[in-house]
């Protein structure tokens, strides 16, 4: 009979231990020099676009500028005939000035260029080198267009005959110009002038009807 203080036998389970996962980033455990490298060269990046981004900011606010305009200040029908055959012949001067009201920076413009039509019939593209415009200054592009005989529609012959009923005419322009102006060393301001209008004469003396429509809009 066992006695009271009898155990029976209890196998001891030893759990072997799991080898600890260790992670390897150099050979004495430092992280790698490439690594602190690219790092430091990310923040110099950072930091240098945000000085960029408070440069262009001042400037903007110390020169305060007023957005470039392009506008058709004036113009003159030299030249309005059609004839039976259903053709049409112009000849119109048109004054567009380029207009910089910034009285602290210089302002370019480029890819100038205006398509200048009648009833959808495409009559001639004015365009222009690049140029550049001082502070608050301006300045005047003269076009000289002059037309190939342009074919009509029966339509568009009815509405040459109503215009000149009525005495007024429309041409349609189109187009605009890229301006720039330069802040500082490192920024520069841009803008999309768009110009989109219609021109309207007198035929009977070939003088000009002012619009305040036909100056630009910025984007």
């Amino acid at each position: 009979m066992q006695s009271h203080h009898d155990h029976g036998h209890v196998a001891e389970h030893h759990q072997t231990p799991r080898p600890r996962r260790r992670i390897v980033t150099h050979d004495n455990g430092n992280t790698h020099i490439i690594i602190w490298l690219a790092a430091i060269l990310c923040t110099i990046i950072a930091i240098g676009v945000v000085i960029a981004g408070i440069v262009v900011f001042v400037g903007y606010v110390v020169i305060h500028p007023r957005i470039p305009t392009i506008t058709i200040t004036d113009a003159h029908l030299d030249l309005l005939s059609n004839d039976y055959s259903g053709s049409l012949q112009t000849q119109l001067r048109i004054f567009v000035v380029a207009q910089n009201g910034n009285a602290k920076a210089h302002a370019t413009f480029s890819d100038i260029g205006f398509n200048l039509s009648y009833q959808g019939q495409g009559i001639a593209k004015m365009v222009a080198p690049p140029f550049e415009v001082p502070k608050n200054n301006s300045k005047t592009l003269n076009y000289m267009v002059q037309s190939s005989p342009i074919p009509l529609t029966p339509d568009q012959m009815e509405e040459v005959s109503e215009s000149w009923k009525r005495d007024i005419i429309g041409f349609d322009i189109k187009g605009g110009a890229r301006t720039r102006w330069r802040v500082g060393p490192l920024g520069s301001l841009k803008f999309w002038c768009s110009l989109d209008c219609t021109l309207k004469f007198h035929p009977s003396n070939g003088s000009y009807i002012h619009s305040r429509r036909c100056t630009s809009e910025s984007k």
